[in-house]
């Protein structure tokens, strides 16, 4: 490519040919470090995307336990199957094994396990029969990378070592209470005339039970 530039002290046009003031060797090297850094570029972009979504999907979970915020009403088998039909209130404890247990015992001044576990309670002057479970709910995962490992490992004629780890299992614990009457009627039924009026007596006794440390203050208080 040609071109014309004045030179500024003489005044005179000089001719350029612009080619010239770069080899054919330089143009090639140029022209190879661009296409390598474009390689490297997209290259490591798609290692990012993959690791990205390797990392999102490595785990692949079979059970959630539910994250309860206060308490909640279900039905009883469909929360775990050893409970009872009947509707029943469920909330999240993160105090230790039995400690629901204790408290009862210390609020009420009873052996809970002496009366087979039918609680005699009175809510606006009526008589109920209050009894608890504790329940533990699983969080189940599958675990991709031990999988993975453990198949190249076996494709190379290398025993497993990861098998212990292709699943992940983590544990939360619940207090689910049932309440009837002595007609042995589901209290917890939306449609009982009572349920509002259970249903605070019962976020009293969860909010009571979670925080208090020591369960004598509450001995003391009756």
């Amino acid at each position: 490519m040609i071109q014309k530039v004045r030179d500024e002290e003489s005044g005179q046009v000089v001719v350029l040919n612009v080619l010239s003031l770069f080899s054919l060797d330089s143009l090639q090297s140029w022209f190879k470090m661009s296409t390598y850094k474009n390689l490297v570029s997209t290259f490591l972009k798609s290692t990012c995307f993959m690791l990205l979504a390797f990392c999102t999907f490595s785990c692949i979970p079979l059970k959630i336990a539910p994250n309860i915020e206060g308490a909640k009403i279900y039905k009883g088998k469909k929360f775990k199957n050893q409970l009872p039909k009947q509707y029943v209130y469920v909330f999240e404890d993160p105090k230790d094994a039995n400690e629901f247990y204790t408290y009862i015992n210390a609020k009420y001044d009873i052996d809970y396990d002496v009366g087979g576990g039918n609680l005699p309670i009175s809510i606006n002057n009526k008589r109920y029969y209050l009894t608890f479970y504790e329940i533990e709910r699983n969080t189940k995962t599958v675990n991709l990378v031990p999988i993975v490992a453990d198949a190249v490992m076996d494709s190379k004629g290398i025993d497993p070592a990861f098998e212990n780890q292709y699943t992940s299992r983590s544990g939360s614990w619940y207090i689910a209470l049932t309440v009837t009457d002595e007609e042995f009627q589901d209290n917890l039924k939306e449609t009982d005339p009572a349920y509002k009026n259970i249903i605070m007596h019962l976020d009293h006794l969860r909010n009571e039970y979670l925080s208090t440390a020591n369960y004598m203050e509450i001995y003391l208080k009756r």
